[in-house]
């Protein structure tokens, strides 16, 4: 090991001891809510669905629930009140010219050891894109792009994704200003350059691969993070996705990728702007894989629940707030259709019983909003994505099925997301144009 990486392994370290400290609260504050609005909704389906005459203490009970769905309420539309605030950024914003080109970029493919998937990864990459690397922890068999193992003896704080980075940080030779990081399924369809920011976000676009429940849960997701592109104009992008994003090459060596996390570019986004770091999300958009089962999707998003709440101390109180906000209102969302049946039940004499209902029909009704700008993401009518209307309430508790999963039992290691086999990708067709929203 070289003194530089020692000194990169030393500042990591301290980083991750202090975040080890640091982790308890905001872990314990979300668990907590979570635990508050259980009780809540347990008790509220109990005075909806129950004789009143057989529930012990329900006068009691009654104002409880109404209490706490009022809180829930105050909460979910807050959370709501920020994605429309950032999608109203994002609406404002102007992307900035593109100051580089392809030749100026440097492309990073991570896998374990998918050797058929990378492979077309690596045939669907513009010629102009001629500096390529595999990182891969297993020999594999690429025409087109240099394979580079990881050894299994290197170690260092990340592990799994990130101790691959940080491994290619240490080690590749790369002479260009940028990097440019893609997973081992996302098929750049499109690159036509770079602009003159430090971190470069690219959009992605899930194909079908075999799964509708998956298909319509990312076309809802895709809705949601319309919000990206109000990212720039915050002081720290709330998330990233890391199998489509560009990083300046000098901005890599300083944050380096050390860190002990499941969400290892979300994490190295968030301390590379605090570190002064400026981001850009392009229009472009990359295809990558749905998740092919209900199972593989369900551990996808229990990895991102966890991986935020156990990282949450990377960011400042303020942020770390707005993230516990977030994940309670994403892990309970399909509780909104709940409201709507609760609402029918409180006592037309109780205090704002009327304005309940109301608020009640609106957060249930407001995920059409992110299921039509999904809709739209993935060029309109379609009869792949326009089932996705008809069981919207049901799309959003599937999406959120991991999330919970994530609040109940945390997993201990990175499990990447199984990719569909070649054959199963051809006959997949193509989910209608591209077109920009």
């Amino acid at each position: 090991m070289s003194e530089d990486d020692e000194t990169d392994s030393s500042v990591s370290h301290d980083r991750g001891t202090a975040s080890d400290e640091r982790r308890v609260m905001p872990l314990a504050a979300d668990r907590l809510i979570a635990l508050y609005f259980i009780l809540v909704f347990v008790g509220g389906a109990l005075a909806t669905l129950g004789d009143p005459a057989r529930i012990p203490h329900y006068a009691s009970l009654l104002p409880f629930v109404y209490v706490g769905l009022w809180l829930f309420v105050a909460m979910y539309a807050l959370a709501t009140g920020v994605w429309a605030y950032e999608a109203y950024l994002g609406w404002r914003h102007d992307p900035p010219p593109l100051a580089y080109g392809p030749e100026d970029v440097q492309v990073r493919i991570l896998t374990v050891a998918a050797e058929d998937v990378v492979q077309e990864t690596v045939d669907a990459l513009p010629e102009a894109l001629a500096d390529r690397h595999v990182v891969a922890e297993a020999p594999l068999d690429i025409d087109g792009a240099t394979v580079d193992v990881v050894p299994d003896e290197f170690s260092c704080d990340a592990a799994d994704k990130g101790r691959a980075l940080e491994w290619a940080r240490r080690e590749l030779p790369c002479d260009k200003p940028f990097v440019l990081f893609l997973d081992e399924d996302t098929l750049v369809t499109e690159f036509e350059g770079l602009p003159d920011a430090d971190i470069v976000q690219f959009r992605e676009r899930p194909v079908f691969t075999g799964s509708y429940l998956t298909y319509w849960s990312e076309v809802l997701r895709m809705g949601y993070q319309t919000e990206q592109t109000g990212f720039p104009a915050l002081d720290i992008p709330l998330y990233a996705w890391g199998g489509g994003i560009a990083v300046r090459q000098s901005v890599e060596e300083s944050v380096t990728w050390d860190f002990e996390t499941l969400i290892e570019d979300t994490v190295f986004t968030w301390q590379a702007a605090q570190d002064g770091a400026d981001f850009e999300t392009m229009d472009t958009k990359f295809r990558n894989q749905a998740p092919p089962s209900l199972r593989a999707m369900f551990e996808q998003r229990r990895r991102w629940l966890t991986g935020t709440l156990r990282d949450e101390a990377y960011l400042p109180v303020g942020y770390q707030s707005l993230m516990t906000l977030r994940n309670v209102a994403w892990a309970f969302s399909p509780a909104t259709a709940f409201l709507v049946l609760f609402s029918g039940a409180i006592p037309t004499q109780t205090p704002g019983s009327g304005l309940f209902q109301v608020v009640a029909w609106v957060m249930f009704g407001f995920s059409l909003v992110w299921v039509w700008r999904g809709w739209r993401y993935y060029g309109g009518l379609s009869l792949r994505t326009l089932p996705v209307f008809l069981c919207y309430p049901f799309v959003v508790a599937v999406h959120s099925a991991g999330a919970v999963w994530g609040f109940v039992s945390p997993p201990a290691s990175f499990e990447t997301t199984t990719k569909a086999d070649e054959s199963a990708d051809e006959a997949a067709v193509d989910d209608g144009d591209s077109t920009d929203e």
